[in-house]
């Protein structure tokens, strides 16, 4: 691959996720200044936790009422092809996360009408029509990485050409500027690492919407 070949970068998100959230503005600030193609998938904090009887009541009902935008983000992807998931994930993440409007309807018919594509896809937030897809999705993308992850999940080319994928990495709030491209030049040295896989620490603050 030459430097002027956009580098190929998978992200996997839920779009009630605010840590997948800062990760994608993270790394559209990087693409603002690096040649990146990212490639937006969506996955599904519902679907990974799926038969879980020991979680709290209230992300019990984020996980349910966070099948609404997903549905809807499949389904317009479905309909309309691959390029319209960024653009729509970034019109529901404004309205979920920013605006504090949660994964509700209103957040939904906004970031249609945003985004610029049919109302009529709310009505997929109720309908399991794209299930499968959904589901397959998601699960490529926790293939990539293995199972004791959470969203988001990216990858990006690795040593001798191939894909390397991590959970993460997970920032509060999304590094702009020299700061975000050290942190995406800091993942790239450990992408080509052979053998590396894991690097973390406690998290000491919630997600910073700047």
């Amino acid at each position: 691959m030459t430097s002027a070949e956009p580098v190929p970068v998978d992200f996997w998100f839920d779009p009630v996720c605010p840590w997948a959230w800062m990760t994608s503005r993270w790394l559209l600030e990087v693409a603002g200044h690096r040649a990146l193609d990212i490639r937006w998938h969506v996955m599904s904090l519902a679907v990974l936790n799926e038969g879980r009887e020991d979680l709290p009541e209230r992300y019990r009902r984020l996980l349910t009422e966070g099948w609404g935008p997903v549905r809807v983000v499949i389904a317009a992807q479905q309909k309309y092809g691959e390029e319209v998931t960024g653009r729509l994930y970034t019109a529901l993440g404004e309205r979920i996360h920013r605006q504090g409007l949660g994964p509700s309807r209103e957040a939904i018919v906004g970031a249609l009408e945003e985004a610029g594509l049919a109302p009529e896809l709310i009505e997929y937030a109720d309908q399991d029509t794209y299930d499968r897809e959904l589901r397959a999705s998601h699960q490529e993308g926790i293939d990539r990485v293995g199972q004791e992850v959470g969203t988001p999940v990216i990858a990006l080319p690795g040593p001798d050409g191939t894909s390397t994928a991590f959970f993460g990495p997970v920032v509060t709030p999304a590094p702009r500027g020299k700061a975000a491209l050290d942190l995406w030049d800091g993942l790239v040295l450990l992408a080509a690492a052979p053998g590396f896989y894991e690097l973390k620490r406690s998290r000491t603050k919630g997600p910073v919407f700047d």
